[in-house]
């Protein structure tokens, strides 16, 4: 399974933030929303998005969106909407 994240955050503050994390995937920039405006996940006010995870099969077609994300414990999450997808 490949993954990655996505924010409304600069290029710039996501590579500090990845960095500061140590993560091991591509953190996306959206500074212009428009992303997340077309996932529907954009709070309007804001200009932020919801932390949703969206599940993407090798088709292009969105398998899963997980509403309800934890970001400390988003392995479970992963492992939770591959059972879904599966049946």
């Amino acid at each position: 399974m490949a993954y990655f994240a996505a924010s409304t955050d600069t290029p710039q503050k996501n590579k500090e933030f990845a960095e500061s994390l140590g993560v091991d995937y591509p953190l996306l920039a959206d500074p212009e929303t428009k992303t997340a405006e077309s996932y529907g996940v954009r709070i309007p006010i804001l200009g932020l998005a919801k932390r949703w995870t969206f599940y993407i099969g090798k088709d292009g077609r969105v398998l899963f969106v997980d509403k309800d994300v934890k970001p400390d414990g988003e392995a479970r999450g992963a492992r939770r909407a591959e059972e879904e997808v599966e049946g």
